[in-house]
């Protein structure tokens, strides 16, 4: 079994800054990427940013230039760094990695429970 641990969400001011941290752990063989969804109330989850293995990291059009993914491949784990947050971020932020466990041959979706980030002045 694969499990994923989110830390960092909270309170904070618009214009404020929050770091999100997601550690995967469990039978892990491979990686094929990580990343975060967020669901508002009343919303459908949707992506925030990701990095497939390989590749350059994927960034909604509404948090672009203002939240930065990175990736550990050696600790297992991804960070989410949001800056100059809006009141519309506020969300349940999950973790999400593609994960080839071991004994298996393919890759599945893992989610972690969420943290609640909250934009509020």
């Amino acid at each position: 079994q694969v499990q994923l641990v989110e830390s960092g969400g909270g309170l904070v001011q618009p214009g404020g800054s929050l770091r999100l941290s997601c550690a995967a752990s469990g039978s892990i063989f491979s990686i094929a990427g990580m990343g975060w969804y967020r669901q508002a109330p009343g919303k459908q989850r949707e992506l925030v940013a990701n990095i497939i293995t390989g590749r350059s990291p994927n960034y909604a059009s509404s948090v672009t230039g203002r939240f930065t993914i990175s990736r550990d491949d050696a600790k297992n784990t991804v960070e989410l760094q949001m800056s100059s947050l809006k009141p519309e971020a506020t969300a349940v932020y999950y973790c999400n990695a593609r994960v080839r466990s071991g004994g298996s041959s393919s890759h599945y979706d893992y989610w972690g429970r969420g943290t609640q980030v909250t934009v509020s002045s």
